[in-house]
């Protein structure tokens, strides 16, 4: 496996507090790892908070982005079957590199059914 451990960023930290806080939670409920792995590089800024991927449990929350080329993205905040946090999933719906990172203010809660 490429990936390699890292420091949390600020701007990561930022994002999950808003998202747990979006689903009701708060980082107490579900504690951020100062320690991440980035998924492909950081191309599209997914990041595991995790231990293992093979145990996920769900999705806290869903959040549409429009990135600044105009392309939307969806960003997924997962938990593991021990209740941690698991993933920060994003998917930029035409696979494209991830140009600005979201502030938490630009992004918008999406139904955890809804489609592109």
């Amino acid at each position: 496996m490429s990936e390699l451990t890292r420091k949390i960023k600020m701007q990561e930290v930022a994002l999950v507090e808003h998202l747990l806080k979006l689903a009701g939670f708060t980082s107490a409920d579900y504690p951020i790892r100062e320690d991440v792995v980035e998924y492909e590089g950081g191309k599209m800024g997914s990041i595991s908070m995790g231990d293992d991927p093979n145990l996920y449990d769900g999705d806290l929350v869903q959040v549409e982005y429009i990135d600044s080329d105009g392309t939307p993205v969806v960003i997924t905040l997962t938990k593991d079957s021990n209740n941690k946090l698991l993933d920060l999933d994003f998917w930029k719906v035409d696979f494209s590199k991830l140009l600005t990172y979201p502030k938490p203010h630009q992004v918008n809660i999406r139904p955890l059914d809804a489609g592109i």
